[in-house]
């Protein structure tokens, strides 16, 4: 199961090793020992939100300014948490270490990956799990070593993230190869950049949600009065 569990997460590995490498040297220029990316890795595990601390950090913001910042940046964790709750089952600790480690990328495989017959599933989730928050602690680690005994220049290393749901939308498509929610995934994009400043992401995520629950109400309705 431990060797099925990590070639699944293959995929996460050469996402998450540069992705985490690139999190490392920004976060160094900030003048930090090394060990702190390492430190965030393990117990902040959250990718675009450590990329946003690096900015806020170096803008010189407070405890409280980040802390709400990361809960809104990362609130659309609430909408994976919601698709995978029965999936989740009574797994005890295992349980709470998904919660956890349920980042874009899990919540990518977990919804188009088939467990094998054999293995049990929360078993099989949770090497999952921990096999891609090792690939993260390691790049975050090897960056931030790095960026003490080297000189790069970080400029771009961001759009790293960006490549990264490159990928994850094209696995998505060709798992579910049905354009509407894609659809309404970009109209919602749109609105929340045009009309909002602040917050596009959640309001995004919000607006997809709302369309998505308004068109299959519509649809239900239209099926009963036929």
């Amino acid at each position: 199961m431990i060797q099925a569990a990590l070639k699944t997460t293959l995929p996460i590995f050469f996402g998450y090793l540069p992705l985490g490498i690139a999190f490392g040297l920004l976060f160094q220029e900030l003048g930090y020992p090394w060990y702190f990316a390492t430190l965030m890795a393990v117990c902040i595990y959250a990718g675009a939100a450590q990329f946003m601390a690096v900015g806020l950090l170096a803008a010189g913001a407070g405890f409280v300014e980040i802390a709400i910042a990361t809960f809104f940046l990362n609130s659309r964790h609430i909408f994976y948490g919601l698709a995978l709750l029965d999936s989740f089952g009574r797994w005890g600790l295992r349980k709470l270490y998904l919660i956890f480690g349920l980042t874009d990328e899990v919540y990518s495989l977990m919804t188009t990956i088939e467990v094998p017959k054999h293995f049990e599933r929360s078993t099989f989730y949770f090497w999952m799990a921990l096999f891609s928050q090792s690939y993260w602690i390691l790049g975050c680690t090897l960056g931030a070593w790095a960026g003490t005994h080297l000189a790069f220049n970080t400029e771009g290393m961001e759009f790293a993230a960006t490549a990264l749901f490159t990928v994850l939308l094209i696995e998505q498509w060709s798992k579910v190869k049905k354009p509407l929610p894609f659809v309404v995934a970009l109209v919602a994009c749109v609105i929340a950049l045009v009309v909002f400043t602040e917050h596009m992401l959640i309001l995004a995520i919000s607006l997809s949600l709302l369309m998505m629950l308004s068109l299959r109400l519509t649809s239900q309705k239209v099926r009963d009065e036929y």
